[in-house]
């Protein structure tokens, strides 16, 4: 009873209260992937666009008044998020997908060969341990212990000061779905088919549910359920305390996007291969409404009062309304010719929206007037417009003589 009066009370004070912008504890910000912070400083809605030279399979952290980013070839950014200038660069000297967290002034990231911990003042590592194996996971925060999956199969916690191991469970598969802590339990997916339960005091398997297939999707937590897509096709929703299915709908195709929650209106938002990002109602996945951008959607979404952000294969960036599923504005930087995947999740911070793509590019929008930097991929379009009217206006010449 009490731990449901404590989680009810989280949940109220997560959706009508300004969530503080010190921290970025998990994959989308939360354990519900909301992918917000509402500005608190003299930050200022601008358009800008980076060049971070790679492809970005990562997704962007804040913290103050700067975002966080690495790109597929090891460059880990931080960039001002008012102007879009460089304020310093690592080079973790390994592939890096994963997406950064930052608490308490400290990064902490996964690459191919280790997980670190970085001063975000003195850009120093702080501590560094090496693994075996890639860490495409994200990693999440709790009671001072960084969590993390590996795909080596191994659950690790590390302690967040000293990068000391506290937990180090093993379990089958690889692990690049991102670990979510709730009531001292640990939720993560993994490419067997199975979401495991794991108690980090006794280090025991409380539970495991079998999916149809890999699990790649990252859990989210409402109404004491456990929310997870699977490559099967369908998202599920199962008991937290006994592991049992609650429900679960087909989308039919991959759900590689991770469930965004939005408890206060009894609302969940997840992307599939099938090319649709669908909300479904938290109580038993009734769908509400179901928006198609005709190529897979493997970003997960950010919420923003009435409106859900989402990136598509499309190339797009996505802006709806969240109970219509209507969209608002989207912003297509490619330029159709130039298209290119949009993996990366948004990150919100008040009217500012930050996506990234397989372009290698970070872009800076406003949500709230629906606007968008101009793509260097447009001077491209232009210059191929341009010489196609020259070759055309030359062979009609032609003709005529």
């Amino acid at each position: 009873m009490y731990k449901k009066i404590v989680i009810a009370i989280m949940m109220v004070l997560l959706c009508l209260t300004p969530i503080a912008g010190a921290d970025w504890i998990s994959f989308g910000h939360d354990y519900t992937h909301r992918g917000y912070v509402s500005d608190e400083s003299d930050f200022v809605t601008n358009l800008w666009t980076f060049n971070f030279g790679s492809p970005i399979f990562s997704s962007p952290a804040i913290s103050g008044d700067y975002l966080y980013l690495a790109s597929s070839n090891g460059q880990l950014k931080s960039i001002d998020m008012v102007d879009g200038s460089e304020n310093w660069n690592v080079d973790l000297k390994s592939a890096t997908n994963a997406t950064p967290i930052v608490y308490n002034d400290t990064l902490y990231i996964g690459s191919e060969d280790s997980f670190r911990a970085i001063d975000i003042n003195s850009h120093k590592v702080i501590w560094e341990y090496s693994t075996s194996s890639p860490i495409s996971s994200t990693a999440y925060l709790y009671e001072n212990v960084v969590y993390v999956g590996c795909d080596d199969g191994h659950l690790y916690g590390f302690d967040n000061e000293t990068g000391d191991v506290k937990v180090d469970v093993d379990l089958d598969g690889k692990l690049q779905s991102s670990p979510m802590v709730i009531n001292d339990t640990a939720y993560i997916g993994s490419t067997n088919g199975k979401i495991y339960a794991v108690d980090i005091n006794s280090k025991d398997v409380d539970w495991e549910y079998t999916t149809g297939d890999s699990i790649y999707s990252s859990p989210s937590y409402g109404d004491e359920k456990i929310f997870i897509g699977s490559d099967d096709g369908s998202i599920y929703a199962i008991n937290e305390s006994d592991g049992k299915l609650d429900w679960k709908v087909d989308l039919n195709n991959k759900v590689r996007s991770s469930p965004t929650i939005d408890e206060y209106d009894n609302n969940i938002f997840i992307g599939s291969d099938e090319g649709n990002l669908t909300c479904l109602d938290i109580r038993d996945g009734t769908v509400k409404w179901s928006h198609s951008t005709s190529s897979p959607v493997r970003s997960t979404a950010a919420l923003k009062e009435n409106q859900v952000v989402f990136g598509s294969n499309d190339g797009s960036a996505h802006v709806l309304n969240k109970y219509s599923g209507i969209e608002d504005f989207s912003y297509n930087p490619g330029c159709m010719l130039f298209n290119s995947p949009v993996t990366s999740s948004p990150a919100i911070n008040g009217n500012s929206l930050f996506i990234s793509g397989n372009d290698g590019y970070l872009y800076s929008l406003n949500i709230e007037k629906n606007e968008a930097p101009a793509s260097v991929f447009l001077y491209y379009t232009l210059a191929i417009l341009a010489i196609l009217l020259v070759v055309i206006i030359f062979v009609v010449r032609k003709v005529r003589k």
